[in-house]
């Protein structure tokens, strides 16, 4: 019997991206960003117009995705979903090309379990043919022809007409039965 596949984001999924960003943010700037100031908005959206084009250059840094913090659970889920699904990790890497190195470092480091044949870089999640797709950006959510899932995040936090997870226990009730 062929398994079922499970496409999963990294970025704002299971490495918190956010969290770097508001770290960059505070070492070049002196200011500490409150995730709270950002629901429903992405960080470009709350910053000092004369910040935006230094921390839109944040993640185009070879280093910027190194070391990110995993969410809560999600290494102990995916291993539990691995076994009874096919997982991939598709990330929209084009948006940022230097950051191949440090993506294929960390999903190695934290997800050894999977491999790394089935790690995805692409920038059109449309392409993609799995049957479903956890992401925190929508608008891949909205070219997959398979059945996505939003995962919660700040700047989709009131985005509705989607199926949501909001964490990795959340994910594991979806989709493994104890």
């Amino acid at each position: 019997m062929i398994r079922k596949s499970i496409a999963i984001d990294m970025d704002d999924t299971v490495a918190d991206t956010l969290s770097r960003h508001i770290e960059r943010y505070q070492q070049e700037f002196g200011i500490t960003l409150d995730r709270k100031d950002m629901l429903g908005k992405k960080i470009y959206d709350i910053v000092p117009k004369e910040h935006l084009a230094t921390v839109r250059q944040f993640p185009h840094h070879p280093d910027f995705f190194k070391d990110l913090p995993v969410f809560d659970n999600a290494v102990q889920v995916i291993k539990e979903l691995s076994q009874e699904y096919r997982i991939y990790f598709a990330s929209a890497a084009m948006e940022y090309p230097s950051s191949f190195n440090a993506k294929y470092a960390w999903l190695k480091k934290h997800f050894p379990f999977i491999n790394e044949l089935n790690f995805i870089f692409c920038g059109y999640k449309g392409v993609l043919n799995c049957d479903y797709l956890i992401d925190d950006s929508s608008c891949h959510i909205d070219v997959f022809s398979g059945q996505g899932y939003l995962f919660d995040s700040t700047h989709n936090h009131y985005e509705t007409g989607y199926q949501r997870v909001n964490n990795w226990l959340d994910v594991k009730s979806k989709f493994l039965t104890d």
